[in-house]
């Protein structure tokens, strides 16, 4: 399908230095919404996740991976060579021209490479160059080595997930990397407007995982403040609202979310226990959270007497949200994805046919498509070249 020139970020140059996932996943956010996204590889082996299984074999048996795909696609490539004064000069001239770049190398790489934000801003002024990183530029953690795992245990995430006394659990999609490329994108976005708004004037975003982490843990942190105590661990449970959690019902788990007064008072008639509508320790939603642990065990033995998808049907009928504990391959399933388009089929630059997940924001007067497969390493040089420079 071809790109439609009417996309939300249509004629915005964007040159990604992007390694694996924040950088690659800030530049696919943009390149989903129009952005000419170009991939700045080394020739020798590129991004590494183009080495991440599930590898899919397509025509003539070459390989190409999932994971990488997931990532880029809607972008182009060029092989850069940073040691070749030739490739530094083309590269130079794209910057020149460009309106956004995205790296996320450790802090002081692209110094070293002269490929910095002072370096760069004295080729292209309107520049908007964003740095994503795991603690940031500055402070005594900035050139440490940093993974999606490691922040999450820096910035008290991991403290908060799992059960209590539990061993440490991270989570299961790597939430550092994509809050960052998040806010990375998001942030790039406001400066863009900004710019045009004062006259040209590009700048310098320093987005790190350390930051983005600890701003979506507003909750977390304003318990720590109001009460000086930390956040525990909680498994499913909710430290104000109960019952809030998963339950074992006959055959599987399910989770209900009975988050006030009216709500709480249809999870008692559907477990057909009127006795705890008068229960002094379940009167308020504040009462019921201190004593959520005896309300589990109250609660846990009648939903064992059936199987989960009755339960489910019965907080249905009666409003209160809930849920199987759903695994990808099941969610992928379910009529509700299909109807919102939430997945949809991508052909690899192999030939393999196989299927990625969409732009999941519904915007009027734009419908996202994939206008481009995810790209070799290096397969758009010349055309890229020709499109940027204007040069055959």
């Amino acid at each position: 399908m071809k790109k439609n020139n009417k996309m939300p970020l249509s004629g915005i140059k964007v040159l990604e230095f992007g390694q694996i996932a924040a950088g690659p996943f800030a530049g696919s956010l943009l390149a989903d919404l129009g952005a000419d996204v170009v991939k700045v590889e080394n020739p020798d082996g590129g991004d590494g996740m183009r080495l991440w299984p599930p590898l899919s074999k397509g025509e003539n048996k070459t390989e190409f991976s999932e994971n990488f795909a997931s990532l880029n696609r809607n972008k182009r490539s060029v092989a850069i060579d940073l040691k070749k004064p030739s490739d530094i000069k083309i590269l130079k001239e794209l910057i020149s021209v460009c309106d956004v770049l995205i790296e996320n190398y450790r802090p002081g790489v692209m110094d070293k490479l002269n490929l910095g934000y002072d370096t760069l801003k004295k080729i292209n002024s309107s520049l908007i160059y964003c740095s994503i990183s795991g603690y940031g530029q500055i402070g005594p953690n900035a050139k440490k080595g940093a993974f999606d795992v490691t922040v999450q245990a820096f910035s008290g995430l991991m403290s908060v997930t799992g059960n209590e006394n539990s061993e440490p659990v991270k989570c299961g999609v790597p939430f550092g990397d994509f809050c960052a490329g998040l806010y990375a994108s998001y942030s790039i976005l406001a400066k863009i407007i900004h710019k045009n708004s004062i006259g040209g004037r590009g700048g310098f975003i320093d987005c790190s995982m350390l930051g983005s982490l600890i701003g979506v843990s507003a909750l977390q942190t304003s318990e720590y403040f109001g009460t000086g105590l930390s956040p525990k661990a909680m498994g499913s449970a909710h430290p104000r609202n109960a019952p809030y959690r998963a339950f074992k019902a006959k055959d599987n788990h399910f989770i209900i979310a009975a988050g006030n007064d009216k709500l709480w008072l249809e999870v008692v008639d559907a477990v057909k226990l009127s006795k705890l509508k008068n229960d002094k320790r379940f009167k308020t939603q504040q009462l019921r959270a201190k004593h959520q642990e005896k309300l589990f065990e109250l609660l846990q033995p009648e939903f064992e007497k059936k199987e989960a998808k009755y339960w489910i049907f019965e907080m249905d009928r009666r409003g209160v949200p809930c849920s199987l504990i759903n695994k990808y391959s099941d969610v992928i399933k379910e009529n509700q994805v299909k109807e919102m388009e939430l997945v949809l089929p991508l052909e690899l630059p192999n030939g393999k046919q196989t299927k990625t997940t969409a732009f999941p924001i519904k915007i009027s007067d734009y419908k996202f498509n994939i206008y481009r497969p995810p790209p070799n390493l290096g397969n758009d040089n010349n055309e890229i070249i020709s499109d940027w420079l204007k040069k055959d």
